[in-house]
């Protein structure tokens, strides 16, 4: 059996996945599996897989039969891997190599439910390093702990899936799998359990996952419906912890959060297709409605003046009626 299973969904990404599966290579090892995850790509996406999968060592070829997302083409990864831990790629990043083995001797070593990493950015030709936004390396936390403040970037905002590896104690514990059908920001519920539910986490100064930023085909790219997303994403962040025993204590950042994310996609609504755009403004109105007003409130006198606006003037737009049905999160 693997001690580590890779979980890498790909969908229509001909011309990054051979350096993806290159760099799966040079991390190749017995004791390490591959779950490769083809989202029923509709170009040569599928052929360089049935190819890789010969070569590959350690590789496992799963096809969804139509296009599910990245949500539920990781749950399907998830679903295959027999790992003792898991890890994700996205098909069109790739790994340094020797990572995957550094990857997990850490975990192994601290022996805590899941370890954050550091990544590097590539756009184009240009390279960053991003950090996990937290102080404290290879020290084994509460990841509760690490959830706040609410006025600065915290773990939970740090949402990439990849950047990191995962004990199977949280599959058995129903805490790894994301939330089906979601199409974007598929990484923020998953993200907050995780840090709300999880018992042990740690931070290792470790870097070798390469995040190919500005993909054209990537949906961050798209200004279509799916991109819309997000505000489930995060209503059901919002609803999740405020059902929690410390909801006092965790309800405003995960409010402020979304109404920062809601000002920024407001910010850009001119990418959308027309649409797209006054369908976001709606959604957001009722977004803000359905959240704690008195909260609200607070976020929108703290937060700086041209994105409070934003906010404000979306808030005062008339909603239709099957849009204000949902229920107001109570705190």
């Amino acid at each position: 059996m693997p001690k580590l299973s890779v979980i890498v969904p790909f969908y229509n990404v001909q011309q990054y996945a051979p350096d993806t599966l290159r760099s799966l290579r040079s991390n190749a090892r017995e004791d390490i599996e591959f779950v490769l995850v083809d989202d029923c790509s509709t170009d040569a996406t599928s052929d360089i897989l049935e190819r890789a999968v010969r070569e590959l060592p350690g590789a496992v070829l799963v096809g969804h039969e139509r296009n599910e997302g990245l949500a539920t083409a990781r749950n399907t990864g998830i679903d295959t891997a027999r790992g003792d831990y898991l890890t994700f790629l996205d098909g069109d990043d790739w790994l340094a190599p020797g990572y995957l083995p550094q990857l997990l001797a850490a975990i192994e070593e601290l022996g805590c439910d899941f370890v954050r990493t550091d990544h590097v950015q590539c756009t184009g030709r240009a390279r960053g390093i991003h950090r996990v936004p937290h102080g404290r390396r290879s020290t084994v936390l509460n990841p509760r702990e690490a959830i706040l403040p609410a006025d600065r970037s915290t773990s939970v905002d740090y949402a990439y899936a990849w950047a990191g590896v995962y004990d199977r104690r949280l599959v058995d514990r129903g805490l790894l799998h994301f939330t089906d059908g979601l199409r974007t920001a598929e990484d923020r519920p998953w993200i907050w359990k995780l840090h709300r539910e999880a018992d042990t986490f740690a931070v290792v100064g470790l870097l070798g996952v390469h995040y190919r930023r500005g993909v054209a085909s990537s949906l961050t790219q798209i200004g279509d419906v799916r991109q819309l997303d997000f505000l489930r994403a995060f209503d059901q962040v919002v609803e999740e912890t405020a059902r929690d025993p410390e909801a006092d204590r965790f309800l405003p950042k995960a409010v402020r959060t979304y109404c920062a994310i809601m000002a920024h996609h407001l910010g850009s609504a001119g990418r959308f297709e027309p649409a797209v755009a006054r369908k976001l403004r709606s959604l957001c109105a009722a977004a803000l409605r359905r959240l704690p007003q008195d909260l609200l409130a607070e976020v929108m006198d703290t937060m700086d003046a041209e994105r409070a606006g934003r906010l404000r003037r979306v808030r005062r737009r008339p909603v239709a009626a099957r849009t204000t049905a949902a229920r107001t999160v109570a705190v």
